[in-house]
């Protein structure tokens, strides 16, 4: 198999053989996965699988169609890999790039980041702010720390409860128990009222619930954020991706962004502080929202089973 994908395509450099080689070597149990199994279609979220597969196909070792759903707002190289059926971006921005890596526009449909699909089931603000027994009597802020609890969350903690406007803040650690009772041994201010959560099941009510979500913008967490209307204040975002995806939310009214844990408090109360534009930020985030995009795609997918 080395030696194979070592004698493909001259077009490739010697880095990329090895690299393809090396890659398609520590992913041997997924190929003879795909080999083995009669699949009607595969539908791939991560770029890597739409590279092992097309070098499957190119070798006609399987002949499964494909089709390639991008998690991010733009794409970029590593997603393109022929051959592929279908490609589903999140956006049109995204969909207007794949053509410059040889994609035929024919086989790109924008439909959205797939999220699941208790996102797309409207929810009354006021019940789900009862259910998950907040008071809702001033500003709800919800921090996000993803389902690992990574990052600067304490600092992120502290930054946010340095408002003078009182909030109710919600801080999910994820599954960081270590990072919970740090937050839980924070002082918190008189004029607030915190919550510390560790992983929950209860996202889509408590962003239903929230007026401002912190958070990192993935593409997932940012798409779920946009289907329940909450702005979103950005920080942190990760060179590449992330930081691609920060700027199309903020090119789009959807979202502030905090460079540092200095600037966070005065960003977030003056968005607290102006009703206007906040009020603006959610109508942006409902704009661009694609709840129904996992049906989408799976109706896609199923057009080639």
């Amino acid at each position: 198999m080395f030696y194979d994908l070592l004698n493909q395509r001259r077009t490739k450099s010697t880095g990329e053989h090895l690299r393809a080689a090396f890659q398609q070597l520590n992913l041997l149990k997924l190929c003879d996965l795909l080999e083995c199994g009669s699949w009607d279609v595969i539908v791939n979220t991560h770029f890597l699988p739409t590279e092992i597969i097309a070098q499957l196909r190119r070798r006609r070792k399987i002949r499964t169609p494909q089709v390639t759903v991008t998690t991010d707002f733009e794409t970029h190289r590593a997603w393109a890999h022929q051959p592929c059926e279908r490609y589903c971006t999140a956006t049109e921005e995204g969909a207007a790039y794949l053509p410059h890596f040889g994609i035929e526009p024919a086989s790109i449909t924008v439909t959205g980041i797939p999220i699941h699909p208790i996102f797309s089931r409207p929810k009354d603000r006021g019940e789900c702010v009862k259910r998950q027994r907040l008071r809702g009597d001033r500003p709800i802020v919800l921090q996000l720390a993803g389902g690992f609890g990574v990052g600067p969350i304490e600092k992120l903690f502290r930054a946010i409860l340095e408002l003078e406007q009182p909030i109710e803040l919600v801080a999910v650690a994820g599954r960081n128990e270590r990072v919970r009772k740090q937050l839980e041994r924070v002082e918190v201010p008189a004029r607030h009222r915190a919550t510390v959560l560790g992983f929950t099941d209860q996202i889509d009510e408590l962003m239903a619930a929230a007026d401002v979500v912190v958070t990192k913008p993935g593409g997932l967490t940012s798409s779920e954020v946009l289907a329940r209307g909450a702005a979103m204040l950005i920080v942190n975002p990760i060179p590449g991706q992330e930081s691609r995806n920060s700027d199309y939310l903020l090119e789009n009214g959807a979202a502030i962004k905090a460079n540092n844990l200095a600037t966070l408090p005065l960003k977030l109360a003056r968005l607290l502080g102006d009703a206007k534009q906040l009020d603006t930020i959610k109508r942006n985030a409902r704009r661009i929202a694609k709840p129904q995009a996992a049906f989408d795609v799976a109706r896609i997918a199923l057009g080639y089973s």
